[in-house]
């Protein structure tokens, strides 16, 4: 099955036993962090913290933090077999061009109903308004971090050259009510579109979805070819087309499900230093000088969860 989003989801886990509503009043300045670190430790649930400090919304966290969760969140019956669906999906990829001559064939079926499906209206966009990211409760989450990070972000860009779009997952470290971090690796696909924009001078548009379906949140970190899209991706995971919305600001398109979409810019002549962070390696990451994201809009769902893993 697929999940509509990440509160169709949260729900399904809710269902099963597997998520927890906690109602007292909790910090997002490093107090849900040690929650949640212990929790994982115990090979806990998933949590909905539903009274976030100095925010109205709430934070949804640890949703993959087990295979029977992860499983569930992409309809697999094992981890293994995502191998087996990138490997098919890579395969099938090189008939692309030929999607007329190919539909009578059962093989490709399920590639044929993975494309992007273009929508005017979305649930994202129910509300437009003024960025503010101090809104957001956006999480600091070790002592020695250099601020609050976005660590979930489903960073959209499009390439100058082939005009086609990626998404990839970036850590974003908040500088302010407007501005981010934006932490492009060398190697990473985002940061070679924004060497063609570095090239080109001026302004590059990004827009960073938050909370999406599982599928499109596995997909933006998944070890795809630059020439499969991440959202067909997603669409063969789910095996159904994932919707997705043009922003208000820029002519990127978002997936339509997510719950909070900042639209903005990079100048590609900016940089700012970002970091120390926590990394995954246990240790924190040195400071560095990396782009800078300015929100121009921010988008969401009337009543939206802000999701983190």
């Amino acid at each position: 099955m697929h999940y509509r989003d990440i509160q169709d989801f949260m729900q399904a886990l809710e269902k099963r036993g597997l998520l927890k509503r906690i109602k007292t009043e909790v910090d997002p300045n490093l107090e849900i962090t040690e929650i949640v670190d212990r929790v994982v430790k115990s090979n806990g649930p998933a949590l909905l913290f539903e009274n976030v400090k100095n925010s109205s919304y709430p934070v949804l966290i640890n949703i993959f933090g087990s295979y029977e969760r992860l499983n569930m969140a992409l309809g697999i019956a094992n981890t293994d077999d995502i191998a087996n669906i990138i490997h098919d999906i890579i395969d099938m990829s090189k008939y692309i061009g030929l999607v007329n001559k190919i539909k009578s064939i059962p093989k490709f079926s399920r590639l044929l109903k993975a494309f992007p499906r273009k929508v005017k209206d979305a649930p994202c966009q129910e509300v437009v308004e003024e960025p503010d990211l101090d809104k957001l409760p956006i999480l600091k989450c070790w002592p020695k971090d250099g601020g609050r990070f976005i660590t979930l972000p489903l960073v959209i860009t499009k390439d100058p050259e082939t005009n086609m779009q990626n998404m990839g997952m970036y850590r974003m470290q908040v500088f302010d009510k407007k501005t981010t971090g934006m932490h492009w690796h060398i190697h990473k696909d985002g940061r070679e579109i924004y060497l063609k924009y570095k090239k080109m001078g001026g302004k590059m548009p990004v827009s960073v979805a938050i909370g999406s379906d599982p599928a499109t949140i596995y997909s933006a970190t998944a070890p795809l070819p630059k020439e499969i899209d991440e959202m067909l991706f997603s669409g063969f995971i789910r095996n159904s087309p994932v919707d997705i919305v043009k922003c208000k600001t820029n002519d990127l398109y978002v997936p339509a499900n997510s719950e909070f979409v900042l639209e903005g810019y990079v100048d590609v002549d900016e940089m700012r230093e970002e970091g120390p962070f926590g990394d995954h390696t246990g240790y924190y990451s040195l400071k560095d000088l990396y782009p800078v994201f300015h929100v121009e809009c921010i988008t969401r769902k009337k009543n939206p969860v802000y999701e983190i893993n």
